[in-house]
């Protein structure tokens, strides 16, 4: 598959060194997966992982397809350091399933609209994001699209914390030898 049919993500095919890969998803695409999305990648970056992990992020639901994260989510992540300009929404399709190897949701609607989609055979790569958060005891990332500032911040916090926690389990996975890993894939 092309790139140009995942513009917010690098394709797989581009670089033989890309040994896992996370999607993040919520709704729409525009506040909180987005927002996970640049948290993650920066931290990839600063670890010196970014040829070895592919980061993406899409909706369950096919609302802005094309857009720019939402402002509000741009200058909140931008206050923290997080570039989110280039990201742009697009839609949880069937080959995203196969694609990635961790599937995160955002909260249980946008879980269970995932498992739905699923294939059995890949629905142990789906999770919720919050799982990863080491300081904050949160269910989920809740979604900040019709409140006020404090909720993109609130929306952050929860991500940079879980982002910190899923660093460390995807660091876990590529010290695994390759043939570990293409086993826990299938």
């Amino acid at each position: 598959m092309k790139n140009n049919a995942y513009p917010n993500t690098r394709s797989l095919e581009s670089s033989a060194d890309v040994r896992y890969s996370v999607l993040f998803l919520c709704m729409g695409n525009i506040c909180r997966s987005p927002t996970a999305h640049g948290v993650f990648r920066h931290k990839v970056q600063m670890s010196g992982l970014a040829q070895q992990v592919q980061v993406s992020s899409a909706g369950t639901h096919n609302y802005h397809p094309g857009e720019a994260p939402d402002l509000r989510s741009q200058h909140a992540a931008a206050e923290r350091g997080y570039d989110l300009s280039d990201l742009r929404a697009r839609q949880l399709n069937a080959q995203d399933f196969e694609r990635h190897d961790l599937l995160l949701a955002m909260d249980w609607d946008n879980l269970a609209l995932a498992e739905q989609l699923c294939p059995p055979a890949h629905r142990r790569k789906l999770r919720r994001l919050t799982e990863f958060c080491r300081h904050h005891e949160a269910a989920v990332v809740p979604d900040p699209y019709y409140g006020g500032e404090s909720g993109f911040q609130q929306v952050l916090d929860l991500i940079e914390d879980a982002c910190d926690g899923l660093l460390e389990h995807v660091s876990y996975q590529l010290v695994l030898p390759p043939a570990a890993i293409k086993g826990a894939r299938e």
